[in-house]
């Protein structure tokens, strides 16, 4: 399970030493024998060798990143890769272990807080309604009385957090972000550390789910970019979801074709208008409604630019899918 003092304690590496052995061994042999992957970058020359920058892809399938840190790797590009993912794939204890190993920074969502949490404290997950109307409150679209939730809920509200049994949920509402915030913060750190400390680009999935059409975009790649400082290069993943049409992590062969564009500039023609200059700390509440407009904006710029970069079956159709409620996030 991923929790604030799980998150206190990741490190990442400027060589990471699963990702390495992975493309080594396991990668090698697949992408060569018996089925071969061809593997694709085009415009390689637009990633910048002399500063770290955020990849921002469509996910089309569980493993379409995997062929293009190996050929990063293969052509002798001198920064790997740290990538976000959920927090979800943190509560099978190898999986974490091999997410660890292989350089990945998870990034909770207030859902999943919600889940884990509610999970340790009442020993369960919680069901679909329980879990709405705590995601409500947590969401500032209303502040029930205590005495008006569901017995689950009021004991989730009542027993969350230090300080004492909570009296309403507004009070509720404050523990969760300061817990929230906390989370966040170490967010920042390790995405701090892999840009500037680890020297690593960072690797991000900005639709924040898998889908062969591009979806909208989510705002926290934007958010984190324009706090620490850092350029986007736009990559489109075409024909990744034939080689890896199932949960297997081995290939099924093919071409994969990544598309790579020149860099998005904080401060260039596309993005300057939505720059935000003052202090925040992305993901808070205080960020999104402050700053939110602009983080949108700069959002559907880029994803406009990825688009760009797919073939016509990968670009956007408008439908919005996926599963919905507490069970999300386990």
């Amino acid at each position: 399970m991923l929790d604030l003092k799980r998150l206190t304690k990741l490190r990442l590496h400027r060589r990471p030493f699963g990702q390495i052995a992975l493309a080594d061994t396991v990668m090698r042999l697949d992408y060569s024998w018996p089925r071969p992957t061809e593997i694709i970058l085009e415009g390689v020359g637009n990633i910048p060798v002399d500063r770290p920058v955020f990849f921002a892809m469509n996910h089309t399938d569980r493993y379409n990143y995997w062929p293009f840190q190996y050929q990063m790797y293969r052509q002798g590009l001198p920064r790997f890769t740290a990538t976000w993912v959920k927090g979800k794939y943190y509560e099978n204890a190898i999986m974490a272990r091999f997410f660890d190993a292989t350089n990945n920074i998870p990034v909770p969502s207030r859902g999943y807080v919600i889940t884990t949490e509610f999970r340790k404290l009442m020993k369960r997950p919680p069901s679909d309604s329980v879990y709405r109307t705590l995601r409500d409150i947590v969401d500032g679209k209303g502040l029930p009385s205590i005495e008006s939730l569901e017995p689950e809920a009021r004991e989730m509200v009542e027993r969350f957090g230090e300080g004492g049994q909570a009296r309403d949920t507004a009070t509720f509402r404050e523990r969760f972000d300061a817990l929230f915030d906390a989370m966040m913060r170490e967010v920042v750190r390790l995405n701090r550390a892999a840009l500037f400390t680890q020297e690593c680009n960072v690797l991000v999935f900005p639709e924040g789910t898998r889908s062969l059409r591009l979806q909208r975009g989510f705002t926290g790649l934007m958010q984190m970019a324009q706090h620490v400082g850092v350029d986007i290069v736009c990559v489109g993943s075409n024909g990744a979801d034939k080689a890896y049409p199932g949960n297997s992590p081995l290939s099924k062969g093919g071409r994969i074709v990544y598309r790579i564009a020149p860099p998005l500039s904080l401060d260039g023609p596309e993005l300057r208008q939505y720059r935000v200059r003052e202090e925040f700390t992305p993901f808070t509440r205080q960020a999104t409604e402050k700053h939110g407009d602009a983080f949108e904006g700069a959002t559907r710029v880029m994803m406009a630019r990825i688009s760009e970069l797919l073939d016509p079956e990968y670009r956007a159709d408008g439908s919005i899918g996926g599963t919905q409620g507490a069970a999300r996030f386990m």
